[in-house]
């Protein structure tokens, strides 16, 4: 390999590494890779297995129990994501997806709220989501 090809191969190897950090550290890209499979690019997820993340969770929020049920669904939980990527990607998507449903005295989620709640996954979701969404969600 000559100078030449070895520089540009280094440079490659910097873009790339740079590169690669600024994609992980955006929260659209961290939802398009973790969240779409089951919520599609839009939110609109498949009702009534996959709920929608549009427009609902601005709402929903408001209730302290589903509050912390976005982060506790296996989905959020469980992905292979640090504490402050899920909490930027939470945020990112109440902003994105449901921004005309936030109540006026909202609050971002911080990180040590979704630390602490992302330890303690919930085994039913949808059950869940019946038992504390339910009176609220006619």
């Amino acid at each position: 390999m000559n100078l030449f090809s070895l520089g540009r191969a280094v440079l490659l190897i910097a873009l790339l590494s740079l590169s690669s950090n600024v994609l992980a550290a955006s929260p659209r890209i961290n939802y398009l890779l973790y969240c779409t499979g089951c919520h599609a690019v839009d939110g609109a997820g498949k009702p009534p297995n996959v709920p929608s993340l549009r427009d609902e969770l601005g709402r929903m929020i408001s209730v302290p129990e589903m509050r912390s049920y976005l982060v506790r669904i296996p989905g959020a939980s469980q992905a292979p994501i640090s504490d402050a990527d899920l909490t930027d990607v939470i945020n990112w998507l109440l902003h994105e997806f449901n921004s005309d449903t936030l109540p006026a005295n909202f609050e971002e989620y911080s990180l040590e709220e979704v630390s602490s709640a992302r330890q303690d996954i919930l085994a039913d979701p949808l059950k869940y989501r019946a038992e504390h969404w339910k009176t609220y969600d006619e």
